[in-house]
């Protein structure tokens, strides 16, 4: 098409220049790139990776196994003689690999019983927002009786009588880490039952569970992320204070909270014990946290 005047050729010109940058970008493409601006969240996810990957890889890197014991170097200080940077504690093993293996644990308990916890958080509080009535009224109780309960006592109760194994620990913590999921995910679905794309699904007749989790579930998962990063860093900080108090991993796996432990009973004479140990947790908290509150400010751009 030939451009009848000068301006309609720089009409042209202009829309050409343009066109590339008109295409569309799905919600989540924006999300990504607000949270890509944001250098604090951006920051603490390469070194959320970096700390990963250390305590995946590192205890297979370094010499030292992380429940041998080198009896002519007990409590020694942060040296490169024997590849003790992080020292040793009081019996002789490498800080360094402890701390990543301990991390390792950590880490692991943190993702394990956030996946746990956050599912049943999602299906239930889904279901109760979904259904109404009754059916919620008896679910919400059952929440409420489970915050009113000492999560705590209850946790040493149920550690103390089925042991500290792994996955028991895992489970103790699910129990009583759900219910904020729970509340969250049914106060969104509350909001979204009457929506348009709800009713059609049910004029088809579509069953309830199909649109609670084909339809519902899909549309909270930006909630869901933001508060799983926020999930994970309580998790985390549940089990430390629980192998803190002795319930926790059991010798001669060790984790963060034991070496915290470990740490302060010779804090005065041994402080890189504590130091060491504790300035990882602290680090692998803040990053979670700043990761959070970049994936809020991303994927609710106005609620800032």
């Amino acid at each position: 098409m030939i451009p009848k005047n000068k301006d309609d050729a720089l009409v042209a010109t202009l829309g050409a220049a343009l066109e590339p940058n008109l295409q569309g970008r799905s919600p989540w493409q924006a999300a990504r790139a607000r949270f890509l601006r944001n250098k604090a969240a951006v920051f603490s996810l390469a070194l959320l990776c970096c700390i990963t990957l250390a305590c995946i890889l590192g205890p297979y890197l370094l010499p030292h196994a992380f429940d041998s014991a080198d009896w002519e170097a007990m409590s020694q200080p942060p040296t490169f003689k024997n590849m003790h940077w992080f020292g040793t504690d009081d019996s002789g093993r490498d800080l360094l690999v402890r701390t990543l293996m301990g991390g390792r644990i950590s880490l692991m308990v943190g993702l394990m019983a956030t996946i746990a916890s956050v599912s049943i958080g999602i299906a239930w509080g889904a279901t109760a927002g979904f259904v109404g009535g009754k059916v919620d009224a008896v679910m919400m109780r059952i929440v409420d009786i489970m915050y009113a309960v000492p999560y705590l006592l209850i946790a040493i109760l149920m550690v103390t009588m089925l042991g500290r194994a792994f996955y028991l620990v895992v489970i103790t913590i699910t129990v009583f880490s759900w219910m904020d999921m729970a509340r969250v995910v049914r106060g969104q679905t509350l909001s979204l039952r009457n929506k348009e794309f709800v009713e059609a699904a049910r004029a088809i007749g579509v069953p309830t569970h199909r649109i609670i989790f084909q339809h519902i579930v899909p549309n909270l998962l930006g909630v869901v992320v933001v508060y799983t990063t926020i999930t994970v860093p309580g998790v985390i900080i549940t089990e430390s204070v629980l192998s803190f108090l002795g319930l926790g991993i059991q010798e001669p796996m060790t984790s963060w909270g034991v070496l915290i432990h470990d740490g302060a009973q010779v804090m005065e004479v041994s402080p890189w014990i504590l130091l060491f140990p504790g300035a990882m947790l602290s680090t692998a908290l803040y990053c979670f946290n700043y990761i959070g509150d970049g994936l809020r400010d991303a994927l609710d751009p106005n609620d800032r």
